[in-house]
């Protein structure tokens, strides 16, 4: 057999190569796509207008900033949308557009009451509802499309699973609770200190279905091929284990978790638990995209005469 612990790089060597197309640039984006639906949807629920400006910054001026800054020919970067028949970017980007547009539609209609003014009462009510639902639809897709577009690849077990649409959906949830506490503790959640515990107490257990979900993922990689056994070797013991386990699982879970659960009603431990929590996050972005390795493309030696 192949010696399965080596990674060759771009030589002509048998062995294991990175994925480099992805990095840190998309890793940026997707955290902001994230993060900013998940804040919006939660703001939405609650009738919190910041949370949902915030949401529609993230994901409306970040997320495409970062796209861009990866890609080497921005102003193709429209095409993108043209295969939403066949193609998970082309989904997601149709989906960013509706949620955007319909989230900053429904806002404005909240502050300014801008639909009843320009359609009227009757007319004014309907866009209203319907930007309303298209903005939730669409965050829907937003918050999972990037983990079915990693899933369809074939070419990394690490990536290729269903957990990772539901990773992206935990964690856009997660990130999303951590930025409502932090910024509506002083604000509506202070009239409603039931509804402040009861959100403390969901992020807490969202940090347990992530936990879950991200060691499933470990051990469907680990026992799917050779390239994800070597991925989650990269992970938990080699190059990026420190990172990975001291960031990702220490910072962003543990830490966070325990600091939730003695101070849940501190908002200097609450503030640093979503800081902790975004920093988990983003590093797990990160790693997912730098521990991705292709397969070998041979998997034996060639036998060779005996004499």
């Amino acid at each position: 057999m192949a010696n399965e612990n080596i990674i060759v790089g771009d030589t002509f060597k048998v062995g294991y190569r990175f994925q480099r197309y992805w990095d840190t640039s998309m890793a940026a984006a997707f955290f902001c796509c994230e993060l900013g639906a998940g804040l919006f949807m939660l703001s939405q629920y609650f009738g919190f207008k910041l949370g949902m400006l915030v949401g529609l910054v993230f994901a409306g001026v970040g997320k495409p900033y970062f796209h861009l800054a990866h890609m080497g020919v921005p102003s193709k970067a429209w095409r993108a949308m043209l295969r939403p028949d066949r193609s998970w970017i082309s989904r997601g980007l149709i989906a960013i557009m509706l949620f955007v547009g319909a989230g900053v539609a429904y806002l404005l209609q909240l502050e300014y009451g801008l639909l009843t003014a320009i359609f009227g009462e009757t007319l004014g009510s309907f866009f209203t509802e319907l930007a309303r639902i298209l903005a939730f639809v669409a965050g829907v897709v937003v918050m999972a499309y990037q983990g079915f577009a990693m899933a369809h690849s074939s070419a990394f077990a690490l990536w290729n699973t269903g957990l990772m649409p539901i990773s992206s959906v935990a964690y856009a949830i997660t990130t999303g609770l951590a930025a409502l506490l932090v910024l509506g503790w002083d604000g509506f959640l202070a009239q409603q200190p039931g509804v402040r515990q009861l959100l403390v107490n969901f992020t807490m257990l969202m940090l347990l279905v992530d936990l879950a979900i991200i060691m499933s993922l470990l051990h469907g990689a680990y026992h799917g091929t050779t390239g994800g056994r070597q991925s989650v070797g990269l992970l938990v013991k080699g190059t990026y284990s420190q990172a990975f386990i001291g960031l990702v699982m220490g910072v962003g879970i543990a830490v966070p978790a325990l600091l939730l659960w003695v101070g849940g009603t501190s908002y200097l431990l609450v503030v640093l638990a979503a800081l902790a929590i975004l920093a988990g996050f983003f590093t797990y972005r990160v790693l997912v995209f730098k521990a991705a390795l292709y397969e070998p493309i041979l998997s034996f030696k060639p036998r060779t005469a005996s004499l």
